[in-house]
């Protein structure tokens, strides 16, 4: 389980296909991983399978290059991780799984006074569980709906602190982001789904 609050930006150093899947190397700063742990880069779940100086490596099986845009990193691209919550720590944004949803793609960035604000195309699937004021993770990063400016298309704003600490700074128009919708939202869907069947 995670937050989506990113505590540090990491770099991938090298990306090598691997039994079908592709294993990632990913600098940090962080000292004390250990093997076997979970964290969220870019905010998919990723267990750490290897300790490197300086970092750590990552195996992506088949299933998740398939639903994320990991098969298209490369070295020198950098990334947000976050590691798992432990029992006691500040839940500072909202729930998150870890699991990206589906892809979405980046149509419009303009400034608003202090924030940036993105219009970001999402998946049926992600739009149906989506609205005003509700959570959303992007790249990993815990955020609000702003606004849904058409069908199928969300608003996020950007605070300079997000903009500072993520790689979401970065984002242009075309470039595609993982999206994780809001648990709450996925189980009630669920829920509803299960009962008018």
């Amino acid at each position: 389980m995670f937050t989506g609050i990113i505590t540090e930006i990491g770099t991938l150093l090298e990306a090598q296909p691997s039994e079908g899947g592709r294993d990632l190397d990913i600098a940090c700063s962080w000292t004390d991983l250990v093997a076997g742990e979970s964290i969220a880069v870019d905010g998919a779940c990723l267990t750490v399978a290897r300790l490197k100086e300086g970092g750590f490596g990552v195996h992506v099986v088949r299933t998740s290059l398939d639903r994320t845009r990991f098969a298209e990193l490369r070295p020198g691209d950098r990334v947000n991780l976050e590691r798992a919550l432990r029992v006691g720590d500040r839940l500072g944004g909202h729930l998150v799984q870890g699991h990206v949803d589906g892809l979405g793609t980046v149509l419009r960035v303009a400034s608003r006074d202090d924030a940036r604000l993105l219009d970001i195309q999402v998946p049926t699937e992600v739009a149906r569980v989506s609205m005003p004021l509700g959570s959303i993770t992007v790249d990993g990063v815990s955020l609000t709906v702003n606004a849904m400016p058409d069908p199928g298309t969300i608003q996020i704003s950007l605070i300079p602190f997000t903009l500072e600490h993520t790689t979401l700074g970065s984002r242009r128009p075309g470039e595609r982001v993982h999206l994780e919708a809001d648990t709450i939202g996925k189980y009630v869907q669920a829920l509803l789904l299960s009962r008018a069947t």
